[in-house]
């Protein structure tokens, strides 16, 4: 089955480079517990039109920098849509005294864990995600330095 992940919408900031190395991590994440990548597709709007598939499909009236939807119809096999809010990132980024890249890849990351079946309701979930984002963003420093 041949790997697709692809980068939509307001995606122009990830250059061919960028792209490369998100499609690395993504792959090592997957691969790390034993799924394959089917699809992803990143959706990137503004946070207005994330509130709105928020509104629309889950019926919640918040701002949120990532919804997942999972369409897989096999075991072991991610296929998805994520759709992510840049403008959210970067209000992030300011927040948690981060740079926008650092921030980019725990949030697409954050979309994977979920289609992994990670949760992030309970306190103990929200623990064992913000364990695996880090994990990411150590493993993304890594492909760049190579």
């Amino acid at each position: 089955m041949p790997e697709s992940i692809q980068f939509l919408g307001r995606s122009r900031f990830l250059d061919a480079n960028r792209r490369k190395e998100i499609r690395a991590l993504l792959s090592y994440i997957a691969e790390s517990h034993n799924f394959i990548i089917s699809s992803l597709v990143y959706i990137h709007m503004t946070d207005n039109e994330l509130l709105e598939v928020n509104q629309t499909h889950l019926n919640h009236d918040t701002y949120t920098d990532i919804i997942t939807f999972d369409l897989s119809d096999s075991e072991g096999v991610l296929d998805g849509e994520i759709y992510v809010s840049t403008d959210r990132i970067k209000e992030n980024a300011v927040t948690y005294q981060s740079d926008f890249w650092t921030e980019y890849v725990r949030v697409i990351s954050h979309g994977v864990f979920h289609l992994l079946g990670y949760g992030d309701k309970t306190e103990n979930e929200s623990k064992t995600m913000r364990d695996k984002e880090l994990q990411a963003i150590g493993r993304w420093l890594s492909l760049r330095s190579t």
